[in-house]
């Protein structure tokens, strides 16, 4: 029943804030064209609700040609000036709110990840996909990339066992909260890769014994 009511209350507000957001949005992506010249948003492909593959919008915040400029720049360095501050803002997510409006994500729910992680998933860690994925959830009021990935999807989990308007509510006004702290706010590509390693790993040890 409750899961009904979210998508409704999904619907509803990612309407109005995107009406909210629309002239700030336009800026944005004004700005991001017009510092490189490049595309204005950035597509990742993620996993949703039942393993089912989207792309996530974000405003783009790193540099054209990242992925050749790797190996000379830190990736501090590959972030633009203009993503400095969006991502320091979390306005680089506003893009999401189209996300939720397909009925692809939710405002409060496990962060949708991308399908590398997913090869070394156990049936039990596959379950935080019984629900749509979300712009920020309990593990981003937890902790954020401050904890390992294992804890991440422990958080995950607890989430979706325990789903409902009152975990969401304080969740989203948790959420707020961490907005204005950048402390593990974000994560490198090194970061990721290590947390699939470590997922790997684990998984091969529980198949050994």
């Amino acid at each position: 029943m409750y899961l009904k009511l979210k998508r409704t209350i999904d619907f509803i507000l990612a309407t109005i804030l995107i009406v909210i957001f629309a002239l700030p949005m336009l800026v944005i992506a004004i700005a991001v064209k017009l510092e490189d010249g490049g595309k204005v948003i950035y597509k990742s492909r993620r996993m949703g609700k039942g393993l089912k593959e989207f792309n996530v919008y974000k405003f783009r915040s790193m540099k054209i040609h990242r992925k050749e400029l790797q190996s000379e720049l830190s990736h501090e360095q590959m972030v633009t000036k203009v993503g400095k501050f969006i991502r320091k803002t979390s306005l680089d997510e506003l893009p999401q709110l189209f996300n939720i409006l397909k009925g692809e994500m939710s405002f409060i729910g496990p962060r949708p990840w991308i399908p590398e992680y997913y090869v070394w998933f156990t049936e039990e860690q596959k379950r935080r996909t019984n629900v749509l994925p979300g712009i920020s959830g309990l593990a981003q009021v937890r902790g954020r990339n401050g904890i390992n990935i294992f804890k991440k999807i422990d958080y995950d989990l607890e989430y979706v066992h325990n789903i409902g308007f009152k975990q969401d509510l304080k969740l989203i006004f948790e959420t707020i909260a961490t907005v204005f702290s950048k402390t593990n706010a974000e994560i490198s590509e090194q970061g990721i890769k290590k947390e699939i390693r470590d997922l790997q790993e684990s998984r091969q040890i529980s198949k050994v014994s």
